[in-house]
């Protein structure tokens, strides 16, 4: 089965921080991703622009309405996420308390959601 896991972040702590903190904490996450590849775990691993270079769209009277930043004013957001491959919920969520935001980064709010993908299209190669 596939999950997917969502990386959150008090982005507000998180600009707050040194530049070499930032840094430090980040670089936890890299071994973590090459050591989740090597077992064949990881599907995919990416981080996410700022919440204010997103851009939101939704239906209003029939057509995409477009704004700019996230759809709801949250303290957390999104940061990244990776997307695994595990037997089931619990071995996810195992997999996924081996990351360094379900271990490191309080201070910043860092945090994961275990997420089951019901449906996974895999694109078929060239």
């Amino acid at each position: 089965m596939k999950f997917l896991c969502l990386g959150y972040y008090d982005e507000k702590k998180f600009e707050a921080m040194p530049k070499d903190q930032v840094n430090a904490l980040v670089a936890q996450c890299q071994p973590f991703d090459a050591k989740l590849r090597e077992s064949g775990h990881m599907v995919l691993v990416a981080s996410l622009g700022p919440s204010n270079a997103s851009i939101s769209i939704r239906p209003r009277h029939g057509q995409p309405q477009i704004t700019d930043g996230p759809y709801a004013e949250t303290k957390e957001q999104i940061g990244a996420f990776f997307l695994i491959e595990a037997a089931d919920a619990a071995e996810a969520v195992r997999i996924a308390s081996t990351h360094p935001a379900a271990n490191l980064g309080e201070q910043v709010g860092w945090g994961i959601e275990v997420r089951p993908i019901e449906y996974y299209d895999q694109p078929k190669a060239g």
